[in-house]
This record gives C-alpha cells, structure tokens and sequence, in this order.
C-alpha cells in the first residue's frame, strides 16, 4: 500500500517513514501542497497523510482542491485541535482527522480501518456486515442485535446505512444533515444527536458504551465495525 505524506516538519516525517516503513507500507514525502498535488496525480496513493500548516497553502485548500479529482483517502495529521477546524477539514472533504501529539498505535490503526474501508466498498454500497453482536443485512433491510431482529424507522435505518457505507470515516454534523434530511436543516444538530441517541438503543448492547456508533466530541460520528474473521 502506498502513503503520500505531506508534512513541512523534517522530525514528524522521518518518524512517520520510519514508523510506516517498519509496517511494510511503501512511503513517498514532499513539503508542500503543490508538491502533494503533483505527487497525487503520478503516483495515486491509497492514503494521503496531510500536515494543515504547509508553506505555501493551508491544508484545507488542499482538501478542496484534490476532491475535485480525487477521491484519494486523506487523513488529517495537525496541531490545530479546535473543533472547528476539524470540521472544516471533514466538510471539506477528509476522510478522517488526528490531533498532534498521536499516538502511533491510534495512527496504524485509523489506516487500517482506512483501508479496509476503501478496499471493501471499491465504489458500491455495503450489503452485509457481521460481528459477535450485530448482523446488517442492507440487501433484505434486516438488523440483528445479538440474534434478536431490530426494527428501525426509516430515517434511522438511513442514518445507519449512511455510516455504515462511510464506516471508519468521520461524518459531521453537516454531512449526516444534509444527506438524510437536506440543506435546508444543516444547522439543526440536535436532529441528529436524538436520532444517534434512539439507534444505540437499538442496535449497540450497552448504549452508554456503544461500540459501533461512536461520537467525535463536537464534530460528529463514526461508524466502528470489526467483522468477523472467516
């Protein structure tokens, strides 16, 4: 798998090329945006690492920029921990986003689910999702909660096909908002939050400690799936 890192910081990319390396990942790096840009169309990477504060763009433009071609998957790396700039940078088209100083298990991990998201969709919709707990069958409109049929309501049952065909990448607020009930409601938070709320009643086994519906403080959602190994 081939990682584009896009980082001005001379120490952050060596400890991310040696951190990736050591994972057998194939790793390329510049400095700058208009480098990453180039770099994007010769090489199409699986996965961009993007650093916010580059020298002569800000990594938000290069988010905008890129989607207008690409959809490359781009994992936000920045010290801007306000949340609205994580906002920012998922409306603008990031797949996911991780506040310096991160862990490199937290990393490793996000690339993976990256990955796994991107390998398995390959441009359709998920049909069927299976773990110990949960069982998402789209195809019939089935959801099993520890063998036990759930039924949702239609605009539950969006909001859940939504995340799942997203799933591992943040979607905020906006995004949810737009998509299940249109423009015209993009400010309307709360919506969702009562939606989420009712959704883990059903499907999560300890609702105050959801494992598949988790909440990015602020931003918004990711769907977290862990299928079972055949």
């Amino acid at each position: 798998m081939k990682i584009l890192i896009i980082e001005d910081d001379l120490q952050m990319q060596r400890f991310l090329q040696v951190l990736l390396r050591g994972h057998n990942y194939e790793v390329v790096t510049v400095m700058t945006a208009q480098e990453g840009l180039i770099k994007t169309a010769e090489i199409n990477p699986d996965i961009i690492l993007l650093d916010l504060g580059l020298p002569d763009m800000d990594g938000l433009d290069f988010v905008s920029t890129v989607r207008e071609w690409s959809s490359v998957t781009v994992i936000v790396l920045s010290a801007r921990d306000q949340e609205n700039d994580k906002i920012k940078a998922l409306d603008n088209g990031a797949d996911d986003y991780l506040t310096k100083p991160f862990g490199s298990g937290e990393l490793l991990a996000r690339i993976r689910v990256a990955l796994r998201h991107s390998q398995s969709q390959n441009g359709s919709d998920v049909k069927r999702l299976e773990s110990k707990d949960l069982t998402i069958d789209f195809s019939q409109r089935l959801i099993w909660c520890q063998d036990q049929l759930v039924h949702l309501t239609p605009t539950e049952y969006r909001i859940l096909q939504l995340l799942a065909n997203n799933g591992g990448k943040v979607l905020t607020y906006r995004q949810i908002l737009e998509h299940i009930w249109g423009k015209n409601f993009i400010e309307h938070n709360h919506y969702v939050r009562v939606h989420m709320a009712q959704l883990r009643q059903k499907i999560e086994v300890n609702p105050t400690r959801p494992c598949f519906l988790l909440t990015e403080v602020g931003v918004g959602y990711r769907f977290q799936f862990e299928p079972i190994e055949p």
